[in-house]
């Protein structure tokens, strides 16, 4: 079991709250902005003769993918859990 005051240390060595949703928000509008231009773009070089289901599932797959990274950087801006 940890020391009272190892806690404390490892406490003050931690990002403080609003640095890190901060820096949380810019990287998800930088992950947002960058997936929707690749995605377009994949899209405009592939999807051109492709049917109109097939050009759905794209979009609908797509649309979606991207919360996956976005939840890793949601998580990370709550922080430690705490005990």
């Amino acid at each position: 079991m940890p020391s009272r005051q190892s806690e404390h240390q490892f406490e003050r060595y931690l990002m403080p709250v609003r640095l890190r949703k901060f820096i949380g928000t810019i990287l998800i509008v930088v992950l947002v902005l960058a997936y929707a231009l690749l995605a377009n773009t994949i899209a405009v070089a592939t999807l051109g003769d492709a049917p109109w289901w097939g050009q759905l599932l794209y979009f609908l797959l797509t649309g979606l993918l991207w919360v996956l990274p976005a939840m890793v950087i949601i998580k990370w801006m709550a922080g430690p859990k705490q005990q």
